[in-house]
């Protein structure tokens, strides 16, 4: 039988950084999952199943002979890949890049085997469109059917249901279990714990890089190290003050009556793809909304327009701030209005630089820090490495860090000046359940200042802060998406 057998075993991971395994046996067939805080080593120990980690000692073996894993990390080296290639610049048209279909099918698998595997996953409709053009979500399912298709003996899943909709989450989860029956030996990297799937009867827990705990699930899940560390967060979290708002804060704020977005029978078109057909929406003063709707419905292309991003924003009837689009504004005096994070701004933030500079650019709204901050600038920004417990890596490469850890410094970016709309795209993926508790309590916090407004968009409902007061709700329908608006 194929099994993983580690003992006393140290993995390189940076010139700082050891992943310590004292003992770690995964026998065929079984599932294990993998939880602790952003930064404890989760996708390192996936990286180390999956062969892509130099031992540095102690010994690792592992039989598995057809070893999968997919993580952020893989999605983020892909659409680095795609933008390489793209040669838009030398022709005379947009060079879409490659479809869905193909990335999947490259490694080898038959289009009858995508077929089949794309119905269960609801990806059917959008195998011939350019990956670069998918959703977060929807490019999770495309590299989760690549890896699938492989026909793995070891499935490594970092953060698998994370960007995906509550449908295919469910799928996703139906999906597991059945290969799991049918022998699968499987690993999943968990930031939630409530995502524990039943079917899996193994748990580990990492702290500082190190698998402190591992075994039977209800046995680790009743560990005092497990109850330790959701003792602390509780505590750290309700104790959470922010940093004041930066110097230049009262030249953005916004009087009491002037409604922050209108948008009248908005039409978007991709090619014959209509989207956002017929939305009339509002958000005036002292509204919270939570954006909520399928993978693909629409949600980004939604937030590009609010942020002045979308090209389209001039051919529709959107007013912005009290400005109607196209009537000589610029971008930056919408933008200086903003605080925002997405999944795909993390994917393009691609500069050389480190936490600190990250807070810092949040400042002046741009990606790098170009001129010399002020002293209280430096203040703040220091205030909120300490916050995220990030001090002692202010100065480190901000590409070394953990996904969930650069997520935290973009949301820190985002709140640094204490904006008067904070846009917050699917905040919380990538984030364990300690950190989207401090999160939401940041996010509370600021809004309860009373001079910012919060446009949030999650899959989950439950991942709303206490402070929404409205709901913008995408609807299937037989052709493309409806919208449901109204108070909570």
């Amino acid at each position: 039988m194929s099994a993983i057998n580690m003992s006393d075993a140290k993995f390189f991971i940076s010139d700082k950084q050891i992943l310590s395994i004292a003992n770690l046996k995964i026998e065929q067939g079984q599932c294990w999952s993998f939880v602790g805080a952003n930064g404890s080593g989760k996708t390192a120990l996936a990286r180390a199943l999956a062969g892509e980690l130099t031992l540095m000692q102690g010994t690792a073996e592992n039989s598995f002979k057809s070893i999968e894993w997919v993580s952020f990390e893989q999605l983020q080296a892909l659409a680095d890949r795609e933008r390489e290639q793209d040669e838009s610049d030398f022709l005379d048209y947009q060079d879409t890049g490659r479809s869905a279909r193909e990335l999947i099918l490259e490694l080898g698998a038959s289009d009858g085997e995508l077929s089949e595997l794309a119905h269960r996953f609801g990806i059917r409709a959008l195998l011939d469109r350019s990956f670069q053009v998918l959703s977060t979500g929807e490019t999770r399912k495309v590299l989760l059917c690549r890896a699938l298709l492989q026909k793995p003996e070891l499935l490594v899943l970092d953060e698998p249901f994370d960007g995906l909709d509550v449908d295919a989450h469910a799928s996703l989860m139906t999906l597991l279990a059945q290969l799991v029956a049918s022998g699968l030996t499987l690993v999943l990297i968990i930031n939630r714990l409530e995502e524990l799937p039943d079917f899996s009867d193994q748990l580990g827990l990492l702290t500082e890089c190190e698998l402190s705990v591992t075994g039977p699930r209800a046995e680790v899940a009743a560990s005092a190290e497990l109850s330790q560390l959701r003792h602390l967060a509780n505590m750290e979290a309700a104790a959470q003050r922010l940093p004041a708002a930066d110097p230049d804060a009262k030249t953005r704020k916004l009087d009491k009556e002037t409604p922050r977005i209108i948008m009248r029978n908005m039409l978007i078109n991709y090619g014959d793809k209509q989207v956002l057909a017929g939305l009339n929406w509002q958000v005036d003063p002292g509204e919270h909304w939570q954006v909520m709707g399928p993978n693909g419905a629409g949600k980004s292309t939604l937030l590009s327009l609010v942020t002045g991003d979308h090209p389209q924003g001039y051919s529709n009837d959107l007013t912005l701030f009290g400005r109607r689009r196209g009537s000589g504004e610029s971008i930056w005096e919408i933008k200086q209005y903003i605080g925002y994070v997405s999944t795909s701004m993390q994917q393009d933030y691609r500069v050389t630089t480190t936490p600190k500079a990250v807070i810092l650019s949040g400042f002046f709204d741009s990606i790098g820090v170009y001129q010399q901050p002020g002293d209280t600038q430096l203040k703040l920004a220091q205030e909120w490495l300490e916050l995220l417990g990030m001090s002692q890596l202010a100065n480190e490469p901000f590409h070394q860090l953990s996904y969930g850890q650069q997520r935290l410094l973009l949301i820190a970016r985002a709140m640094v000046k204490h904006p008067p709309l904070l846009i917050l795209d699917e905040p919380l993926q990538g984030l364990d359940s300690f950190n989207r508790h401090w999160v939401k309590r940041w996010i509370d916090l600021l809004v309860g200042e009373g001079d910012t407004q919060l446009l949030f968009v999650s899959h989950h409902q439950q991942d709303a802060p206490s402070c929404i007061t409205h709901r913008l709700r995408f609807v299937a329908q037989d052709e493309g998406f409806g919208f449901v608006v109204g108070k909570i």
